[in-house]
């Protein structure tokens, strides 16, 4: 072989060499998953689709997170992973995948984070466990949407939602861009004389999560249809205009130039009841306040809205002359204050106190016209120090006697300045003091969507009662109870020793709260005394942990396991199924108020092991499926559903969801359709839980429609433990995606 020869061949086996990896093979990069903070809402990140990590404990800060399943862009990303059961509370990596607007977002409680309800987001997404398929690979670092800058438009005016500066990764302090956008639409920042390095700053408005970005939604759409500021924006056919329409401004006129006039910072948010300063008060030394800044550009939704759309605008305070600051001049030209004309749009109520409530209030004769007048002040002063507002409490208000009347209902009046003039207004209706009655009318009537009840919000009854009522409280009470009405009895001048003979039902107190703990109950000795009880019921209504009657999916169900004890599962496995069923069952609130359980073990024939209602608290029920034993022989699966039925559902109250859990290793001698469908037909909620050489057709037969939510499948008897939270997370789901009428 010549020299040249095997030269030609050194140099082509060094191109070939230099061209492998190592090992032979392409090795896959490894998918960098970048970092978020628990306050990260989907809407601030301008991808489409991106994986990121969240860190440990978000759901102790309690982020809002709106929507079931599809969230609004304005959920925090990692409680509505929790909420979703995608992660843990101890963190983890989550996928995000942005998707079109809802007409509607219903709020839940799922896996200890409650989830809000909102109309119509511009935005939605959902969330999803955080493992790549195959072939996928997500960004590396996450592309923020910038905040808006401060310009002045000439040209054809368009709504913007964000800044038109291309995306780019966030930074510590962000440069407002002067660039030109659009070619319909240039862009001029406004020229700024200061000795200060101008920054991106925004005021804060309210404490965090204050806000309810409802408006924001409304007046984008609003304004946007029809050109027109955001005065106008609730007025005309809007079902809201006469609950949020602001008040007109009679002071500052805007120039030509659009000149930013700075706003006042509205004041913390307290507690509602450690509020009780005077309104003029508070005004006052807001108006007397220094103004904070804050560097931040993740200002709330709604102060997009009402500084991009609003009457006024924010300026830095270094962007201005030092004669003409806020501190030495006021908020504008003419030298108005700007506070007494802040849109009313800025109350929102106290978001740590978000219940439903009704005021049951006693209209009979025997209270007199000086003590009703009483009871009146007494309301207008807990809707003073409640601070009502559509991201905190609402209140309605039945006056009782003969019979109930809705005075007005919970939709009614958005806030406590309004509240005030409605309940001085209401006229005494004399008759008897039938508390019963009116307990049984808020239970069918008041509490509904119509009314304005919110999903989300427990519902309260506070009953006022003069004395002691003229009819029976037990039956109604426990009805309201079961709907999930946290009832408070509020006794004034209660019957004294001599006077108990009179009373129509002893301890009525007793048999209508909530709990007899003493938590649900306040008995006023004089009506005189009856001011000093506002503040101690205020904090216990807004005490929102306790209020354990609220109806949710783990409280409001009557469950019945069907368990197969045929030969084929043995002694062992059937101690595995008990410990299923031990596991499901221990996520429940168990009482005879709240979820029952009752369970049927099947071979040829039925055996009902334990009725609805018969072990009436947790630790009870549990001792009791302990001690199950097993039977051992064939399975008759449709036979069981029906015995299910007969011994079981037709004993279910009303108010209670009916679930049925059928769990069975094979199949069926007999036909599981018919019973099937008869229980569908009376509404029960089937699941089916087939293990190894369970019939496929018969677990979809079983199961409620869809089958890929009530139908599940193990290949042996250990892995049932994977389907527990399986089971409560479809049930929560299920319980809130219905309307509550």
């Amino acid at each position: 072989m010549s020299k040249a020869t095997l030269t030609t061949v050194f140099i082509a086996f060094l191109l070939t060499s230099s061209g492998a990896k190592p090992n032979g093979k392409n090795k896959k990069p490894k998918q960098a998953v970048p970092a978020i903070e628990c306050d990260m809402r989907a809407g601030k990140i301008s991808l489409s689709e991106f994986i990121v990590k969240c860190p440990a404990n978000c759901r102790e800060t309690k982020e809002k997170v709106y929507g079931t399943g599809v969230f609004a862009s304005i959920s925090s990303i990692c409680n509505a992973a929790i909420h979703s059961g995608v992660i843990t509370n101890s963190g983890g990596k989550v996928i995000v995948m942005k998707m079109a607007g809802q007409a509607i977002y219903k709020g839940s409680l799922a896996n200890g984070v409650r989830s809000l309800s909102l109309p119509n987001w511009r935005e939605s997404f959902s969330v999803s466990v955080g493992k790549p398929k195959q072939g996928v690979t997500y960004p590396s670092t996450l592309v923020f949407v910038p905040s808006r800058p401060t310009t002045v438009k000439t040209g054809e005016p368009k709504d913007l939602p964000y800044s038109t500066v291309s995306p780019v990764t966030e930074a510590p302090e962000a440069e407002p861009s002067s660039t030109a956008a659009p070619p319909t639409t240039t862009h001029v920042t406004i020229p700024i004389t200061t000795s200060a390095k101008p920054r991106a700053t925004v005021h804060k408005v309210r404490e965090a999560g204050s806000s309810h970005p409802y408006f924001s939604s409304v007046a984008r759409q609003s304004q946007s249809a029809q050109g027109k500021g955001p005065a106008q924006a609730f007025r005309g056919s809007s079902v809201y205009a006469n609950r949020f329409s602001p008040r007109t401004n009679t002071g500052v006129h805007r120039s030509e130039t659009s000149v930013t006039i700075r706003r006042q910072p509205h004041a913390s948010s307290a507690s509602a009841f450690s509020r009780v300063q005077p309104q003029s008060e508070r005004k006052q030394h807001t108006a007397q306040s220094n103004p904070a800044l804050d560097p931040r550009p993740d200002n709330t939704e709604y102060e997009h809205w009402l500084y991009n759309f609003g009457q006024y605008s924010p300026a830095p305070e270094e962007h201005k002359p030092p004669s003409e600051t806020s501190h030495t001049r006021g908020f504008s030209a003419q030298g108005h204050d700007l506070t007494a004309r802040v849109p009313e749009l800025m109350s929102q109520g106290d978001p740590n106190c978000k219940v439903d409530i009704a005021f049951l209030m006693d209209g009979s004769w025997s209270i007199g016209k000086r003590r009703f007048k009483i009871q009146k002040d007494f309301l207008v002063d807990v809707s003073q120090v409640i601070n009502v507002g559509v991201a905190g409490p609402m209140m309605g208000i039945i006056q009782y006697g003969d019979d109930p009347v809705t005075e007005f209902s919970l939709k009614q009046f958005s806030s406590s300045k309004d509240l005030k003039p409605a309940i001085s207004k209401i006229v005494q209706k004399g008759g008897l003091s039938n508390v019963g009655k009116a307990l049984s009318y808020i239970n069918q009537h008041f509490f509904s969507d119509a009314n304005g009840n919110r999903g989300g919000a427990p519902n309260v009854a506070v009953v006022l009662v003069d004395g002691w009522p003229t009819d029976k409280v037990e039956e109604a009470s426990r009805l309201a109870r079961e709907s999930g009405i946290n009832i408070f009895f509020v006794t004034i001048e209660g019957p004294d020793e001599n006077e108990k003979q009179n009373v129509v039902e002893t301890n009525f107190v007793d048999k209508a709260v909530c709990r007899t703990n003493g938590f649900f109950s306040l008995p006023i000795k004089s009506w005189f005394a009856l001011r000093k009880a506002v503040q101690p019921l205020v904090k216990q209504v807004c005490d929102t942990d306790r209020l354990v009657c609220s109806k949710t999916c783990l409280n409001a169900n009557d469950i019945a396991f069907v368990i197969d004890g045929s030969s084929s599962v043995g002694t062992g496995n059937f101690r595995t199924v008990l410990q299923f069923v031990a596991n499901v069952t221990q996520e429940f609130e168990i009482s005879d108020t709240d979820t029952r359980v009752g369970i049927v073990q099947y071979t040829y024939e039925q055996r009902l092991e334990f009725a609805f209602g018969q072990h009436n608290n947790k630790a009870d029920l549990l001792n009791a499926i302990k001690r199950i034993n097993y039977w051992s022989g064939g399975t008759s699966t449709g036979a069981a559903i029906t015995f299910a039925a007969d011994q079981l559902f037709s004993k279910s109250k009303p108010n209670k969801r009916k679930i049925m859990i059928v769990i069975t290793d094979g199949r069926s001698y007999d036909d599981v359709r018919a019973p099937a469908l008869a229980v569908h037909r009376k509404g029960v909620i089937a699941y089916s839980i087939g293990i190894a050489w369970a019939a496929q057709d018969e677990l979809e037969y079983i199961a409620t429609d869809p089958d890929r939510d009530h139908s599940f499948f193990v290949d042996e008897f250990d892995n049932l433990y994977k389907y527990v939270s399986k089971i409560i997370h479809n049930i929560c789901n299920e319980f809130n995606s219905q309307p509550r009428n």
